[in-house]
C-alpha cells in the first residue's frame, strides 16, 4: 500500500463529529496524548486501530486512508453520470454511479476524464435495425489499441471488452442510448453524445471534420 492515514485527516474527522481529541482518545482506548501526536505529525496510529478509527467516524478504512469520505448520494444515480476507474498496472475496468473510493494493485484509481473524440480516435455510428454498429479507427497492436467501448442510457450500461490484434468495433442495443465512450491504453477515456438525427441512419459519416459540421446542424434544428 503506498498511503497511510494522516493526522490532519483524523483531525479533520475528528472535528466534523465535534469530537475532542480525550473523547475519540476514550473510544480508541489510547490517551489524548497519543491523538495529540498523530494529529501533529509526530507519530502514526498502529495498523491494528484502522479498523475501530474508521468505525468511529462511520467510514471505510479505505476511506480512511485515502482522506476522501464518500456520501450516500447514490441512489438516484443516473448512469449517464456513470464514473469509470481503469488500473493502468492491470487494465481492470471498474464502473460506478457516482462518487466511490477504488484501489486496485495497492494504487488508489482517480476517475478518468473522458475527451472529446478527435482525428486519431475516430469513431463511426451505423444504425441497423434496432442496433447501433460502432467502429473506431484505431490501431488494435499489443502496444496500442482500444481496450473497452460502452453505449450510456439514463438507465443501463452496456460494455465490450476489446483485445490487441483484434477489431475495434461493437454493437449495441438502441433503446436509450445517448452516449458512447472508449479508452485507448495510451490516451485514454473519449467520449461522444448520440445525436438524433446523425447516429439513427443506416449509413455512417465518413471522417471527424464530417461530424462536427452535422453536431453543428442539428444544434441548429434543435434551437
Amino acid at each position: 500500500m503506498n498511503q497511510y492515514v494522516t493526522g490532519a485527516v483524523i483531525k479533520e474527522l475528528r472535528e466534523k463529529k465535534n469530537m475532542t481529541q480525550a473523547e475519540l482518545a476514550e473510544k480508541l482506548c489510547v490517551s489524548a496524548k497519543t491523538i495529540s501526536k498523530w494529529e501533529t505529525a509526530k507519530g502514526y496510529p498502529d495498523i491494528s486501530l484502522l479498523e475501530p478509527i474508521a468505525r468511529v467516524f462511520g467510514i471505510s478504512v479505505t476511506e480512511l486512508i485515502s482522506g476522501n469520505t464518500v456520501q450516500n448520494v447514490n441512489v438516484s444515480a443516473n448512469m449517464l453520470r456513470s464514473k469509470i476507474y481503469v488500473c493502468p498496472i492491470c487494465g481492470n475496468v471498474i464502473h460506478s454511479m457516482g462518487e466511490a473510493v477504488v484501489q486496485c494493485h495497492g494504487i488508489l484509481l482517480t476517475p478518468c476524464q473522458a475527451e472529446e473524440t478527435d482525428e486519431k480516435h475516430m469513431i463511426f455510428i451505423e444504425c441497423i435495425e434496432d442496433e447501433y454498429y460502432v467502429r473506431i479507427e484505431h490501431d488494435m497492436t499489443k502496444e496500442h489499441y482500444i481496450s473497452f467501448v460502452a453505449a450510456l442510457s439514463s438507465d443501463k450500461i452496456q460494455m465490450i471488452k476489446l483485445y490487441p490484434e483484434g477489431n475495434s468495433e461493437a454493437r449495441f442495443k438502441i433503446r436509450g442510448v445517448k452516449k458512447i465512450l472508449f479508452y485507448c491504453n495510451r490516451d485514454g477515456l473519449f467520449s461522444l453524445n448520440v445525436v438524433k438525427g446523425i447516429d439513427d441512419k443506416l449509413s455512417s459519416y465518413d471522417d471527424v471534420n464530417e461530424r462536427r459540421e452535422l453536431e453543428k446542424m442539428a444544434r441548429k434544428l434543435l434551437g
